[in-house]
């Protein structure tokens, strides 16, 4: 018996050995017959067993110079950015710049002001005891008005796009916020709104008071809107508020086209962005069209795209200033749902209810000695101490 199955294993054996060979055979000729390529291969015309002779580069820039050229050259053979341009033909457009031409100042006169600047300095016998002494002190609003005259707009440009300010209101579109937007919910309690900072709808209940350097004369467009709010459409927007023809910076003055709501975020939804975009206007608009009635509670009425606003106005407005934050939802948004919208709150996560417990007895018969801590007031618990 024993000898029985040696056989048998060796006799299996040896016909898996001849299997595997016939496999092995097929696949090496199968790999011997390659196609040709199409075209010639990359790197085809180096001599790799030359490499002495191969021209160098030299310098950075002419190796970035030709390596660009040898991207933006056709090849035969498909690549990367090939198969994502057929999975999105929007990938790698260029978006359009839909603000004020931004004027470059002369270098040469930056550079001299600056120099002179600085001998003044090195000449002021107060402003180096102060420097010696640690007792100089910075001036913040005069580098905060540096700031806003430099770098900035291209700043605020950089915060929106990596908010996805401009891929959301303007679709393949941007702007360079030339023109600074001060928006303040409180003076006393310093509540701002900057480029993507928190606040609570309790802070943004009412309208805010909103400062902009305006010449004389001039007319602008004040939009408030919410791109992750709407409850139905995921495209649509909700307007907060809108106030055109502005006389100057005076906002009060304007013409209200839809009164100022305070913001919502559903429960269970996370953060909300609210952005505020100002439009500068060649003259007087007429917005019998956009104007929604005083007080509008409906949420169908307050449906709304920036990008279908801007187009039907393109020709009189340019967006010039830009500012926004972020907002979740707190207890307000309950009142702001039932009293001023009057309709059922809608709540996007579970909310776990209490931990059941019978009413207490007196004398509890059989129970833990850690039973009285479930009735007893307090957050802190005594389990395990026993």
């Amino acid at each position: 018996m024993a000898l029985r199955t040696v056989c048998a294993a060796a006799l299996r054996t040896g016909t898996d050995l001849g299997v595997n060979n016939a496999r092995t055979f097929v696949t090496t000729a199968f790999l011997c017959k390659r196609v040709p390529p199409l075209g010639p291969m990359p790197n085809e015309e180096i001599d790799v067993k030359n490499l002495a002779s191969v021209e160098k580069y030299r310098s950075y820039n002419r190796y970035f110079r030709q390596a660009a050229e040898a991207r933006n050259k056709d090849v035969w053979w498909k690549t990367y950015r090939s198969y994502v341009e057929n999975a999105d033909p929007e990938h790698g457009a260029e978006r359009v710049d839909i603000g004020l031409p931004y004027y470059q100042p002369c270098r040469t006169k930056e550079v001299r002001k600056r120099r002179q600047v600085m001998k003044e300095n090195k000449k002021n016998v107060e402003l180096e005891r102060a420097s010696r002494l640690r007792t100089f002190k910075i001036p913040l609003d005069q580098v905060q008005e540096t700031w806003e005259k430099t770098a900035g707009p291209f700043h605020v440009k950089r915060l929106a796009d990596h908010y996805g300010v401009f891929r959301d209101l303007f679709p393949m579109a941007y702007f360079l916020p030339q023109v600074t937007l001060k928006v303040c919910y409180s003076q006393d309690n310093g509540t701002h709104v900057h480029y993507g900072n928190q606040l609570t709808p309790t802070e943004a209940a009412t309208a805010p008071q909103i400062s902009f350097n305006a010449e004389e004369g001039s007319l602008w467009t004040l939009l408030l809107s919410c791109p992750d709010e709407h409850l139905q459409d995921n495209e649509a927007e909700y307007i907060h508020w809108l106030v055109g023809n502005i006389p100057g910076a005076a906002v009060q003055a304007g013409e209200e086209l839809c009164h100022y709501l305070p913001p919502f975020p559903a429960r269970g939804t996370g953060f909300h962005r609210y952005i505020y975009v100002l439009f500068k206007q060649d003259g007087p608009i007429n917005f019998q069209e956009n104007i929604r009635p005083s007080p509008c509670q409906s949420l169908v009425q307050r449906t709304f795209k920036t990008v279908d606003f801007y187009r039907k106005y393109q020709d009189n407005m340019t967006p010039v200033g830009l500012a926004f934050f972020q907002c979740q939802w707190d207890q307000s948004v309950t009142d702001t749902f039932h009293n001023t919208l009057n309709m059922r709150e809608p709540v996007f996560e579970f909310i776990r209810p209490p931990v059941y417990h019978p009413p207490q007895v007196k004398y509890p018969h059989r129970q833990p000695l850690r039973y009285l801590d479930r009735y007893r007031d307090g957050k802190e618990h005594a389990y395990g101490i026993y």
